[in-house]
């Protein structure tokens, strides 16, 4: 006669609450893996133009609108880069004073175009605002400075300090400048389609010269 030898069921139940056990723990340390990627890396897979700051600036000629980007370029469009295609950016900027009777009126609007590109020869990048330029050796030093953008100077007196006004900034890459096959591919491919969205914000003069004021005093 064989003998039926049975696990007893303590030992069954504690053998399942470790496999419980084993599948928690492996859910556990997966999840912490995932909060970690999201914060050490959560820019890692998010391509395009972003707006970081924005802000208005008093100086002795007038103000100023000046606004800092994340940028991050989609693959296809480093390769065009680093292939010697260059890339205009284009800065726009917008002024409104508000008008509760009526529609808001645009009183300062511009743009500033820079072009950035790569020397295969010299293996250097350049950030060229019209006639002037810079080189930078590294593709992340051109794109720091490519991130910073401000307006031209906008008189003092187009304000006024007690009014209430609608600033607005973004950046978008100009796909008109690229070269004529690459203008197809931006019309049917998102890689192409790099812009921020327009980032408002309100501003008041008299606060902005009281800040300045105490800074002087």
């Amino acid at each position: 006669m064989t003998e039926d030898r049975k696990t007893p069921a303590i030992f069954q139940r504690h053998d399942h609450v470790s496999r419980l056990g084993a599948g928690l723990y492996k859910c556990v340390i997966l999840a912490v893996f995932c909060l970690l990627s999201s914060v050490l890396c959560p820019l890692a897979a998010a391509e395009g133009i972003s707006v970081n700051k924005a802000e208005v600036r008093l100086g002795e000629d007038g103000y100023q609108l000046s606004a800092s980007y994340g940028i991050n370029l989609p693959v296809v469009t480093q390769q065009a880069l680093s292939r010697g295609i260059p890339l205009y950016f284009v800065g726009e900027f917008s002024l409104m004073r508000s008008r509760w009777y009526w529609l808001d009126e645009e009183i300062f609007q511009g743009e500033q175009t820079v072009k950035l590109s790569y020397n295969v020869l010299t293996r250097q990048y350049r950030i060229s605002r019209g006639a002037l330029f810079q080189n930078f050796a590294s593709y992340e030093d051109a794109l720091n400075i490519l991130a910073r953008q401000s307006s031209a100077t906008i008189p003092a007196d187009t304000m006024k300090k007690e009014g209430s006004y609608i600033a607005a900034v973004r950046l978008r890459l100009d796909t008109a400048q690229l070269p004529k096959l690459l203008q197809v591919n931006a019309l049917a491919g998102k890689d192409w389609a790099l812009g921020s969205d327009w980032y408002r914000w309100v501003i008041r003069p008299s606060e902005i010269n009281a800040r300045v004021e105490g800074k002087a005093e």
